[in-house]
Formats: C-alpha cells, structure tokens, sequence
C-alpha cells in the first residue's frame, strides 16, 4: 500500500466513477481500476460495489475513505514543513470569473499562501467583458478565468486545463443506464440551462450544430440549482466535469452521460495585457500553475 494507492481511491469514491476519478487526475483509467484491485487485495476486502451507475462506497470503504483523508492531510502538512517558504514580497491584483472563484481558485490561492507568504493577491470577481476591460487599462495584473470564451486580440492567454462537458441525468435514468444520448432524444427531456459565465451562450453554440433545441425548463445562474433540479429529476442539462459534484444540497445522486455530437472543453487558464511587462508576483504567479499543472494535485479542485 502507499500514497498512490490512497490518492486513486480517494479520487474514485469522491467522484463516483474510475472514468472521472482519471479525469481529475490526469491518468488512464486503467491505472486507476489497477490501484484500487491492489489495495483491495492488500485488504482483502471489497471497498467498492461495481454497479451500472458507478463505484458505490461498500460500509469498509466508508470507514477506509475517513481514514485515507486523514492521512493524506498529515503527508501534506509533513511536506508542507519541508518546504521554505520564498522571500518574495509584493502585490498582485488577481480578476476571475464567478465559476473560477468557485471551483478552481480556493485551493491554488491556499497554496500560494503557503509557498509565498509574503505575496498579497487581491481578488476581484467579475465578468469576463469586466475583467477584459480592466486588464487592458491596468486595473488588474492578471486573470484567472475561462480562456475558451476569450477572443480579445489585446490579451495573452495560457489555457491550464481542460474541463469536458458530459450530459447530467438523475440517478438510474436511462440515458445513464446507455451511457450515451442523442441529442434528439436529450431534446426530448426538459432542460435546466446555467447562465452564469456565458454558459447558455456557449450551450446555444454548440446546440445550434444540431437540428435541435433544448426545451429549457428553467434559466438560472446557480450551478447548486441546475444540481439539485438535474438529481430530482426535473430536468437535464449539459455542464463541465470541473463543476460536476455526484450529490445534489439534497443529498440525492445524480450521473453523466456522453452525447453523439463532440462537445467543446470548458478551458481554465490565465489572461494578461499583451502589452504589459511582468512583475515579479506575475511570473510567481504563472510559475506556480506552470508547475502545478506539470504534476497535477489532487485537490478540490479536481473533485
């Protein structure tokens, strides 16, 4: 047993699937279905059920799962005690995008906390128009936010990952049962379409390559509502694996599906003025998501 061994299994029973859990860790699936056959074979116990909707957590696996993160946690305060926390001092003015400051940010910002005790960001959250306008006049150093909605010709981009969209169904629905879905069948199904981030606009995009429109249920800006709507079966929707979370506020499961037509990545990266020379907090600032995105963290991010 080591630290792989734990890493992989935590990834699998928070995501839900081996499929995701490689996803978010950026590996094969097939390592990640050999870790967890070995550490159950160190065991000698089954963590997981195999079922058609996923990796169910068996009552061995529950206690294992608190236990691993208990572990995980005391490796990485132990690393964190070796590592010498740089000189730098200075500040930086940080923009990002509401679904960025949600879902990606927190756990970066924690660790250059960390590594630059001395570096002051500042946050702002805005929209991207907002967020352009204010790093072509100086407002903000730098930005971490969607670069596949990016087109400004003024602006430098760095994408770091890549987010694939999956079609969201409630728990035992049937398209999750076939693992796939047409979308004149997912036309056939009320849909709950997100707003925030230019979410419909990039849905409406991609949508209008078919010869079919969502039957839009409900428009909404909150990522919780279009979850919870989705896990109680009133409706399905489209979104990225970065938001992706198994469980509705409810406590209620929902599953992803692929379609028949390519959907575009929802890509997370960096933006700066073109124009601009980089001060030091900016290049520590690149330099850290340049290495963090070499050997990817687990972290919430990636959950």
């Amino acid at each position: 047993m080591n630290l792989r061994h734990l890493k992989y299994f935590v990834a699998t029973a928070e995501t839900g699937q081996v499929s995701r859990a490689a996803n978010a860790l950026s590996i094969s699936q097939s390592s990640v279905t050999s870790a967890i056959k070995e550490l159950e074979q160190t065991l000698d116990t089954e963590l997981f059920q195999r079922t058609s909707h996923g990796m169910e957590l068996t009552e061995t696996g529950r206690e294992f799962l608190a236990s691993c993160k208990d572990i995980l946690e005391k490796v990485d305060k132990a690393t964190k005690l070796s590592r010498r926390p740089s000189e730098l001092t200075g500040t930086l003015s940080l923009a990002a995008t509401y679904t960025v400051m949600g879902y990606f940010l927190p756990y970066h910002l924690d660790q250059l906390a960390q590594l630059h005790p001395g570096l002051d960001i500042t946050l702002h959250e805005l929209n991207r128009e907002s967020i352009e306008e204010g790093l072509l006049s100086n407002r903000f150093d730098m930005a971490v936010l969607l670069t596949s909605n990016l087109s400004n010709p003024h602006l430098e981009t760095e994408t770091l990952m890549r987010s694939p969209r999956r079609l969201w169904v409630p728990s035992g629905h049937r398209f999750a049962r076939n693992g796939k879905a047409t979308f004149k069948e997912i036309a056939q199904e009320d849909y709950i379409m997100l707003t925030v981030d230019e979410a419909a606009h990039t849905t409406m995009r991609y949508w209008s390559k078919t010869n079919y429109t969502p039957r839009t249920k409900l428009r909404t800006s909150s990522v919780e509502a279009v979850r919870s709507m989705v896990a109680n079966g009133r409706g399905v929707t489209i979104l990225s694996d970065m938001v992706l979370r198994p469980w509705s506020l409810e406590g209620k499961r929902l599953e992803t599906a692929a379609t028949d037509v390519s959907l575009p990545s929802m890509d997370v990266g960096l933006a700066w003025d073109r124009a601009a020379e980089f001060s030091p907090a900016m290049s520590v600032l690149r330099d850290y998501f340049h290495q963090a995105y070499v050997t990817p963290q687990v972290g919430p991010q990636h959950r």
